[in-house]
């Protein structure tokens, strides 16, 4: 993060611009939203900023630029279009740890402009962080077609409860759970029709009400993918933005934790092959224990929480102690990985039928259906079958499958670490012994890999 985002209160202060042109009237146009005291220093004064002048919305100085013009400003901005001005402006500004902004000139400013969403009280700025200005405005664009005008009004409905309802409801999470449930709901609609006196009557409703009930917390058992936060579902990042705790385990993304709630307490309950940080009867319980706090918290889960996921043991200890729950679903490995890697897991040519199944090591074997699995016309997907690669390769080849039957190793498919592997079931094994393979990976086996050549699509970026 190059930039740290703050909104300043400049109501009342002192601010300068340098140059009187048509982008220094923007600019001033901003601060005048603000409330800010603006002063503007140039030789040669633009039309829009002498209107604004005749108007006593600013003070104008037809002058050179000096030094202590930045005297006593709390933000100064330079839009002129010669350097050595710009220069000077940063450099006087700069001097005195005042925030300064030259327009078109990121390496002389200590700040930046954001595009900016206005629905007062709520602003929305956006930034690329002065890389691609005109990026952050078709950002912007989406944003404010999908704010309604009328947010403002809802914000502001919230101020004028918001010190009644924090004495009504002690504990914040209680707090947040209801102005959760009031801004999202029918309440929020009576706002935006303009029935503001009914959506105040009926919040009172509500508040009386919560304040008599016992908050219950619940959890979210949430597929998280097979890594690329794009997969995500619309209703899993809304459950993960209420959360107030995240269970996570080592198959779900930094990028995908940064969607959750900035807030929210993150606990780490990941799994590799013999480190466990811990065994599943303790995440079980630490799920329910969580709930009966009165937490909503959200299990997050690499892929599909009932595909080797064993998300059906975590509701099963929920269920035997009354506590609620939603199921999630998610894009389960093998079909992400998959489609990002080319490979269909059915085709009319090649497999009529895919099998899921784990290849995970027990006292040094893997107990499957070899034979079932040996048979043609068919995609097997293995899951967790890097360790028992080898002994995997050699059974489906006793099994009946030729040594010439495609294969491919999918290591962190669908994100920008993705790496494909193929070969056969007869040389894989030495194929993937010196590749430094750095799981998660995923196992498929069938003629359906040959058709990877044509149909790969996804060109990974570890940049």
């Amino acid at each position: 993060m190059d930039y740290f985002p703050l909104f300043l209160k400049l109501k009342d202060q002192p601010c300068l611009v340098v140059g009187a042109g048509e982008i220094a009237s923007r600019k001033i146009e901003l601060l005048a939203k603000a409330g800010a005291r603006i002063t503007v220093v140039a030789l040669d004064i633009g039309t829009s900023v002498a209107e604004m002048g005749r108007d006593n919305r600013l003070v104008i100085q037809e002058k050179a630029f000096a030094a202590d013009d930045v005297n006593g400003m709390r933000v100064v901005i330079s839009a002129t279009d010669r350097r050595t001005i710009n220069e000077a402006v940063a450099q006087a500004a700069t001097s005195q740890n005042i925030p300064v902004n030259v327009v078109d000139n990121p390496d002389l400013c200590s700040f930046i402009f954001p595009a900016i969403v206005d629905r007062s009280p709520l602003i929305v700025a956006v930034s690329s962080g002065g890389v691609s200005p005109v990026l952050a405005r078709l950002l912007r664009s989406k944003v404010e077609s999908a704010i309604p005008a009328a947010f403002g009004l809802l914000a502001q409905f919230a101020e004028d409860f918001r010190a009644l309802v924090k004495d009504r409801l002690k504990e914040p999470n209680r707090r947040r759970v209801f102005w959760e449930d009031a801004l999202q709901g029918h309440i929020a609609e009576l706002v935006f029709s303009g029935h503001r006196e009914q959506a105040a009557t009926e919040l009172q409703a509500k508040l009386d009400a919560a304040e008599q009930t016992q908050h219950r917390g619940e959890v979210y058992l949430i597929g998280a993918g097979p890594g690329d936060p794009d997969l995500l579902t619309f209703r899993a990042l809304r459950l993960m933005q209420q959360a107030d705790v995240i269970v996570y385990d080592r198959l779900v993304s930094q990028e995908i934790l940064e969607m959750a709630r900035r807030d929210a307490e993150k606990i780490y309950v990941g799994k590799q092959r013999s480190n466990h940080s811990l065994p599943q009867e303790s995440i079980n319980e630490l799920l329910a224990n969580l709930a009966l706090s009165g937490k909503r918290v959200a299990r997050l889960k690499g892929g599909d929480p009932f595909i080797f996921g064993r998300g059906g043991e975590e509701i099963e200890t929920l269920m035997q102690q009354g506590i609620q729950f939603q199921v999630v679903p998610g894009i389960t490995a093998a079909a992400g990985c998959a489609s990002y890697a080319g490979i269909p897991l059915t085709h009319r040519d090649h497999a009529q039928s895919c099998t899921f199944v784990t290849g995970h090591l027990k006292d040094g074997n893997i107990n499957l259906n070899w034979s079932q699995l040996a048979a043609p016309n068919q995609t097997i997907v293995i899951y967790m079958g890097l360790v028992g690669l080898e002994t995997i390769c050699q059974s489906l080849i006793e099994h009946g499958c030729p040594a010439e039957q495609p294969i491919a190793l999918i290591q962190q498919g669908t994100t920008r670490h993705q790496r494909v592997i193929t070969g056969t079931l007869g040389d894989m094994p030495k194929r993937v012994e010196n590749a430094d393979i750095k799981p998660p990976t995923l196992i498929i086996v069938g003629t359906v890999v040959r058709l990877r050549k044509q149909l790969e699509w996804f060109q990974p970026n570890p940049n």
